[in-house]
């Protein structure tokens, strides 16, 4: 059975005329439709009115042509309705019913949902019958409806066309749509930064490259030339500007950030610029996400791949100015040996002798002129990446400074052909803020965030974290927590053990964000580690989700 929430949404119950037992219908009758959904609380009951509206109207329309018509018998009449709406990435619940004036009609109505399954339900006539169905693909499937009356024996077949609401991954090139300083993009003219508290458009869909249908993409968003403090926002064109933050600055600093961004109706995404300020804004495409089958994600558990440091996964020393050096990503850190398309890193620099920035690109290309982490002399910077994987497995990574620097990369998940979590945009929303309410988040403590997923198969969970008023240098971890809610009410939880891997650096008085794409494990609890050893205040915003088949 579905959800009063989701019955409300079901649109669309369209009556068909039967294929036995009288003559056909009149062609004159139109198809009707039913009204918008209900708010939540009375949604399922409203849906039920509206459809036993339009079975009265049906039989009412079949009994006056039955009237107006000599010699004319009871049973001519056999209708059935079909509403479908998408409940969750690859969910959909359907309502289905008969109308008749057949007498005690009970019906058996078989459900093919076209991917080679068939459901058989029942139900007396005029009684709503509701079905939730979970696909294996995302994307484009026809559902049929075959109703037929048991005794009588009597059928109608109705039909409908759905596409799955969750999307999976396309990798692309990094490519550069925006870029304020040179007038590289839409909406941006030559070396006109975005005014103080306006917003800039970036095209997406029908952009270097991108089809059209895209429902989110995958952008590394910089800030730069900042003349104040503040922060960017990044949202589908047409809808409301949220209340979170996808990039945070200060006067004078170049700070990236990935940013998993939904797509407007008209193709376009707007980026805020939220500060007393002018600022310079660039984003990067690697990647975008449309609802047909692609790659879908597959969360690992975070581990380190790369740390010139001490001569893992690369040789041991800073990368030189200007060089770049491959990175083995299949088979490695849990990913398999073949059949990645795409990986999810966090690559942080540090220790660099002078200004400059990482790239990050699929081996076997030329570096882009795009970047992935900008840093300045003595920094240790952060910032997610999502990087296309080259036919040999590998990737590369380019420092683009001409000084030397230290390169760490942490793996936290991979898409892939076989990969079964789909992703499904949200609104985005702040589910914590420890200034409002709640004290900083003590050191070498952890918070834990619990992802509430109404029946849904959560693999991972898209988050923006943010700490502000850092009272010392540090770094935050993030790992699935061992205990479920179930646990903690039960009073059985345990202290988790902190994983060795870092999506975020920041020095004493810092603002830092960045993306994390954060596995909910088997608990469906994720744990923020504070990894410094004095306090720090600390935001989170959600974006969006990954769910599994």
């Amino acid at each position: 059975m579905i959800s009063a929430a989701v019955a409300a949404a079901a649109v669309g119950f369209v009556p068909v005329t039967a294929q036995a037992a009288g003559p056909s219908a009149d062609p004159g009758r139109a198809a009707t439709a039913t009204s918008p959904a209900p708010a939540a609380g009375s949604a399922k009951d409203a849906a039920v009115r509206d459809l036993a509206a339009q079975q009265a109207k049906a039989k009412a329309d079949a009994t006056a042509r039955s009237a107006a018509s000599a010699g004319a018998r009871q049973g001519e009449y056999f209708d059935v309705f079909m509403g479908a709406v998408n409940s969750n990435a690859h969910s959909v619940g359907l309502a289905t019913s008969a109308s008749t004036d057949l007498t005690n009609s009970f019906v058996a109505y078989d459900i093919d949902w076209g991917d080679g399954t068939i459901d058989r339900e029942y139900g007396p006539a005029g009684t709503n019958v509701y079905v939730n169905h979970r696909y294996a693909e995302v994307g484009a499937h026809k559902i049929t409806i075959t109703a037929t009356d048991t005794y009588h024996k009597v059928s109608a077949t109705t039909t409908q066309d759905i596409v799955l609401d969750g999307s999976e991954f396309t990798p692309h090139t990094p490519t550069r749509l925006l870029d304020t300083r040179d007038g590289t993009g839409t909406g941006a003219p030559a070396g006109r930064p975005v005014a103080p508290y306006t917003t800039t458009r970036v095209k997406i869909a029908g952009n270097g490259g991108i089809p059209a249908g895209v429902t989110a993409v995958a952008l590394n968003i910089t800030a730069t030339n900042a003349s104040s403090g503040g922060h960017v926002i990044a949202y589908a064109s047409g809808t409301k500007q949220p209340a979170t933050s996808n990039v945070n600055f200060v006067a004078g600093q170049t700070v990236p950030n990935l940013a998993i961004v939904p797509v407007g109706e008209d193709g376009y995404v707007e980026l805020a610029n939220r500060s007393e300020g002018p600022v310079d804004l660039i984003a990067d495409v690697t990647g975008y996400f449309t609802r047909s089958a692609a790659s879908g994600y597959t969360s690992v558990k975070p581990s380190r791949l790369v740390d010139t440091r001490t001569g893992l996964g690369a040789a041991a020393g800073p990368v030189a100015g200007r060089t770049t050096f491959g990175v083995q990503v299949a088979g490695q850190g849990g990913l398999p040996a073949a059949g990645v398309t795409a990986v999810a890193l966090n690559i942080t620099a540090t220790g660099p002798k002078g200004s400059g920035h990482l790239t990050a690109f699929p081996s076997g290309q030329q570096a882009p002129s795009t970047s992935s982490v900008n840093f300045t002399a003595g920094q240790t910077v952060a910032n997610a990446v999502i990087v296309p994987v080259g036919p040999d497995g590998k990737i590369n990574i380019r420092n683009g400074a001409w000084d030397p620097a230290d390169v760490i990369v942490d793996v936290t998940g991979y898409y892939s052909a076989d990969g079964k979590a789909a992703y499904l945009p949200m609104e985005p929303e702040r589910r914590f803020d420890s200034r409002t309410g709640t004290w900083p988040l003590a050191g070498q403590d952890y918070h834990y965030e619990t992802m509430w997923t109404s029946g849904r198969a959560l693999e991972a969970v898209v988050l923006n974290l943010t700490v502000t008023n850092t009272q010392g240098s540090g770094h935050l971890a993030v790992a699935p927590d061992p205990s479920t809610v179930a646990d903690r009410i039960a009073g059985k939880a345990v202290r988790p053990t902190p994983p060795d891997s870092s999506v975020l650096n920041w020095t004493k008085g810092a603002t830092v964000s960045n993306l994390v794409q954060a596995s909910t494990g088997t608990s469906g609890v994720v744990d923020i580690w504070n990894r410094g050893w004095e306090p720090t205040d600390l935001i989170v915003d959600i974006f969006g989700t990954y769910e599994k088949n």
